[in-house]
């Protein structure tokens, strides 16, 4: 593994390991374990943040692979990457208020967008290991340069 294939496994783990603990806190909330769910679905965030540290620590430093496959298929795969990328965000801001509206003990509202927000993080995760898989198992691709590079003109 290189430094082109191991933060994406790193980043996708990551994802993958915050959706699992989203559905275990769903699980002890409708048992009625509220410090666990709470403990738990900081866990899923703590993750969830750990994933965006990756992805934009190896964005900016390492550059993003390019897309690998035959071209037949490289417009669908854009699509699918962006309808990935805008679940990904609404998924983020969702969390947040999903995390505040706890935080704040609004348990109603908590609960309403919590239905929701894991619904969407679920798909998130499953889409963002979709992409994994073209990428990097399927259609291994090139690299692009790193942000910095591109912004300092190097």
């Amino acid at each position: 593994m290189d430094i082109f294939t191991v933060f994406p496994t790193i980043s996708t783990s990551f994802i993958v390991i915050s959706a699992v603990l989203v559905a275990i806190g769903w699980g002890l909330i409708i048992k009625g374990k509220r410090e666990a769910h709470k403990k738990t679905m900081i866990a899923a965030a703590v993750f969830a943040v750990l994933f965006f540290l990756v992805y934009a620590s190896r964005t900016v430093f390492v550059g993003n692979t390019s897309w690998g496959g035959p071209e037949n298929l490289s417009g669908l795969y854009h699509v699918f990457l962006i309808f990935h990328i805008v679940l990904a965000t609404v998924a983020a801001v969702f969390g947040i208020t999903t995390l505040t509206l706890g935080f704040k003990a609004k348990y109603a509202k908590h609960r309403k967008w919590g239905r929701i927000t894991s619904v969407i993080w679920f798909i998130t995760a499953i889409t963002g290991v979709a992409v994994y898989v073209l990428l990097y198992l399927l259609y291994p691709g090139g690299h692009t340069k790193p942000v910095w590079e591109v912004i300092m003109g190097a």
